[in-house]
């Protein structure tokens, strides 16, 4: 995937050169990351390009641990409320 597809803003690129950058931080960058993604990106396509470009040589990088972290959990599914019914 061509990188300004994969990080249109070059947000993931910005984090791996802001030094004693955290994980806290990481976390905020990849949300807007992935809200500035085009419809009909696959964002598990574009985390593993931009891994692989930016991360490859700094995979202790809290940017790395983030995308790594994103591609192997399972989406979170929102918990169902059940609704009350006062009759």
């Amino acid at each position: 995937m061509d990188m300004t597809k994969a990080d249109p803003k070059g947000l993931i690129r910005e984090s791996y050169r802001i030094e004693g950058i955290g994980t806290p931080e990481c976390r905020s960058i990849f949300l807007d990351w992935a809200l500035s993604l085009a419809p009909g990106t696959d964002p598990a396509e574009a985390m593993r390009a931009a891994l692989a470009h930016y991360g490859a040589d700094t995979p202790d990088h809290p940017m790395s641990r983030v995308l790594t972290e994103g591609l192997t959990r399972p989406p979170a599914t929102p918990a169902r409320r059940a609704a009350r019914f006062e009759g």
